[in-house]
């Protein structure tokens, strides 16, 4: 009962709650994960960004700073520590200091008073070495700043210097911090853009399909011709509309051809319930009892009649339904044929002549056995005087042939014969014992074992049916066969019941 209670209140169940399917449709959804998408992206770029930002400016400090360095030794190497020292002097800027210092530490020359006397590093490179360190703060400079101090050793004649060279890194981080407010303050901007352009996109996206929901929602059963609008687009809501349109053209068809069954089966079930009942009534109004002894055969006869249509109709109905259910063993064909000649010999006051080889498939043996006696059936029905039936076998099928010197089936009625109920125009009723389905659940069986059923061409005067069906391997000599290849029979029938 709770369950009950909880799909009429409306109440969604697990399912329905995942993703926040109870308060979020698909266009927020869609909005959603579009926007923490483009948040995510920013975020990962923003900091893969910083990173190579800070890697390149610390690489560009520490290439400025080895770079002076280098220059002021090459200064001492071409000249003296005099014109080093007005070197160091006249090329000093704002944000970079440079020393000179001695083996004992001493500083020979400096770029700015300020640091003229207390060496900027305690590092003491030998020549041709360079050594690096980051700092935050020089001694004797009244500033935080963080500083990269490059120091390079040198030689000038027998003495050994040390070039200090101290390249402020507070520049590079104001860089850095630049760059990471600008991207924070663009990305809700950002943000905000996508979020709108997917609720305007998934919107008129989602109008589309609410158009087609609307449509599909006021066709019912008594109004199965509607459609959908298809929109001029090119994309996915264009095929769904398709779809849709291509699924309610067959439930139309399919709902046309159930009623028609419907229409048909009632129609033919009325004969033989009517005469049913008017026999009963008729046997029940003569006390003597003779009316019944009277009436049996006839009651039996419609019963018959009655019983076959219906088992008719399940058959049709299973194959409908993909429910038709044919077995696989070795089938020996010819003596399937046999058996329903010999049938139709017993009963038919034709003519009937056969000619079979022997022929072995895959397959269910009583329902070709339906199959033949359907055909065979509907061949006695409409001969004039002799009936021919031929097996024999063609690459990898056999076929049979029925032929008889009745009517032959227009062309223009050669796929119509196979449907239900259908019967030619003079040429068929309902007094001569057929209802309209022999055929059609013949075509149905023998689809079911990947074969064919069809009216072939005759000569002239003669209705022929052709049925062929697949055949794993060549019929041998070891077929079982009550015949010889070959053989050929031309039996007169005897009596028709």
């Amino acid at each position: 009962m709770a369950p009950s209670k909880q799909a009429a209140r409306g109440t969604p169940g697990p399912d329905a709650s995942r993703w926040g399917a109870t308060r979020w449709g698909v266009r927020k959804r869609s909005t959603a994960a579009a926007v923490g998408v483009v948040a995510l992206a920013l975020l990962l770029g923003g900091l893969v960004l910083l990173v190579l930002l800070h890697t390149s400016l610390s690489r560009a400090t520490e290439a400025t700073a080895r770079q002076k360095a280098l220059d002021v030794i090459a200064e001492m190497a071409d000249q003296d520590i005099e014109d080093a020292r007005t070197y160091i002097v006249g090329t000093s800027h704002a944000g970079q200091f440079v020393q000179l210092l001695d083996a004992a530490g001493i500083v020979v020359a400096a770029s700015d008073p300020v640091v003229a006397s207390i060496p900027l590093s305690a590092q003491r490179p030998g020549p041709g070495q360079i050594m690096i360190q980051d700092v935050s703060g020089l001694p004797r400079i009244d500033d935080n700043d963080n500083y990269h101090i490059v120091t390079v050793g040198a030689g000038s004649g027998s003495k050994k210097y040390a070039v200090v060279v101290a390249q402020a890194s507070q520049i590079q981080a104001d860089t850095i911090s630049t760059v990471a407010w600008f991207m924070l303050g663009a990305t809700p901007v950002l943000l905000l853009t996508v979020a709108a352009s997917v609720w305007l996109l998934v919107g008129r996206s989602l109008r589309q399909v609410e158009r087609i929901r609307g449509q599909v929602a006021r066709i019912n059963a008594g109004r199965l011709d509607g459609r959908v609008d298809v929109p001029p687009t090119n994309d996915e809501v264009r095929a769904l509309a398709l779809t849709m349109n291509t699924m309610l053209d067959r439930l139309e068809a399919s709902d046309t051809e159930q009623r028609r069954f419907v229409s048909d089966a009632s129609h033919e079930l009325r004969s033989p319930l009517a005469t049913l009942k008017a026999g009963i009534e008729i046997a029940a109004a003569d006390p003597t009892g003779a009316m019944w002894l009277h009436m049996k055969d006839v009651l039996a006869e419609e019963t018959n009649r009655m019983s076959f249509l219906v088992e008719d109709l399940l058959t049709l109905a299973k194959a409908s339904d993909g429910g038709l259910k044919v077995e696989q063993k070795d089938v020996d064909l010819d003596d399937v044929v046999d058996q329903e000649i010999r049938r139709l010999r017993s009963t038919s006051r034709h003519q009937v002549s056969v000619d079979l080889v022997p022929a072995r498939i895959r397959g269910d043996g009583r329902r070709l056995a339906q199959v033949l006696r359907n055909v065979l059936d509907n061949a006695d029905r409409h001969a004039l005087s002799r009936i021919a039936v031929d097996l024999h076998t063609t690459g990898d099928r056999a076929v049979i042939t029925v032929e008889n010197d009745g009517d032959p089936i227009p062309e223009a009625d050669r796929d119509r014969i196979f449907e239900r109920f259908v019967r030619l125009d003079g040429s068929r009723s309902r007094d001569g014992g057929g209802s309209g389905l022999g055929l059609a659940i013949a075509a149905e069986i023998v689809a079911a074992h990947h074969g064919t059923i069809r009216p072939a061409d005759a000569p002239p005067g003669l209705c022929r049916f052709e049925i062929a069906l697949p055949s794993p391997e060549p019929a041998g000599e070891s077929a079982l066969s009550l015949r010889d290849s070959g053989r050929q029979e031309t039996t007169q029938g005897s009596g028709r019941l």
